[in-house]
């Protein structure tokens, strides 16, 4: 390949990960030896065994042994029989996601209210030394503090009553920002302990999403839709209806590379509307 260019072992790794999804390797069949591949790809016996660890790591090569090469792994039916509530299905998502050597996090949320809950999960596998990332970003886009959200609002709406507007917007946004504190303090606590480079960046939007979406490793996209209910609540001394979101009850439907090429196409595409979100509509609010 490219005549004489020596290849990384990002560029191995991402050269065999395009023929495994697209069939070219089939699962079961074995990869060639560490000895052809490195004639193939011009590189050294070190950069050969980090792609495979890469690939091994993200669940995409079993049954290596050291006298012979790693197999093809057969591809996930689905990550659970039956999609579950986001809250109840995100945290071990994570913990699979934080497994592989650099850890890429993207998410668009109204609050972060789940993220907040479901980082603890990796994060403690961290500190208890079960897993060993070798680095690990996360850009996360959430609704603007200065934003009347559509939900929660007030059920007819707001501009009816402004004491009643204000009670609304300023419990809300302190609900937010007490989340995103703690949210934040899970990538803290990886950064503070100096064993590899951790980087996460909050922006902010001017639009109340109607969705939540998670993409992990640019391989995963896990969506769950915001459920809209009406409720009773006091405010200000009042029974007040609200509009108003679950997101932690909300079903999270997974979608993988592994699972085929229509799921290939869809990450892509929602990584790069993702892309597009983050480098021209979100405004920086927060860096850790």
């Amino acid at each position: 390949m490219n005549g004489n260019r020596e290849h990384s072992p990002q560029e191995i790794a991402d050269h065999l990960r395009k023929r495994i999804r697209r069939g070219e390797l089939k699962p079961g069949t074995r990869l060639p030896t560490q000895a052809k591949l490195e004639e193939e790809f011009g590189a050294g016996r070190g950069a050969v065994r980090k792609a495979l660890t890469t690939l091994r790591a993200e669940g995409l090569l079993s049954n290596a042994t050291k006298g012979s090469p790693p197999t093809v792994a057969k591809r996930p039916v689905a990550v659970e029989t039956e999609p579950q509530p986001t809250l109840v299905g995100l945290a071990p998502r994570l913990e699979a996601a934080f497994a592989v050597p650099d850890v890429r996090l993207d998410a668009v949320c109204l609050t972060a209210e789940t993220l907040m809950w479901s980082m603890d999960a990796p994060t403690r596998l961290i500190e208890m030394g079960r897993v060993h990332p070798r680095s690990v970003e996360a850009r996360i886009l959430l609704p603007s503090q200065e934003l009347k959200l559509l939900y929660p609002a007030p059920a007819d709406g707001w501009g009816q009553d402004e004491e009643i507007d204000a009670a609304v917007h300023d419990r809300s946004m302190t609900q937010h920002t007490a989340q995103l504190r703690v949210l934040s303090q899970h990538f803290l606590r990886l950064k503070n302990r100096g064993e590899f480079p951790v980087s996460a960046s909050f922006r902010v939007v001017e639009n109340t999403p109607y969705s939540k979406v998670y993409l992990l490793n640019r391989t995963e996209v896990l969506l769950a839709h915001y459920t809209i209910e009406e409720r009773e609540e006091e405010i200000e001394g009042k029974k007040r209806l609200l509009w108003d979101a679950s997101g932690t009850r909300s079903t999270l439907f997974a979608f993988n590379k592994d699972y085929g090429a229509r799921d290939v196409q869809f990450i892509d595409d929602t990584q790069s509307w993702f892309d597009a979100l983050w480098e021209h509509v979100g405004s920086d609010y927060l860096t850790v």
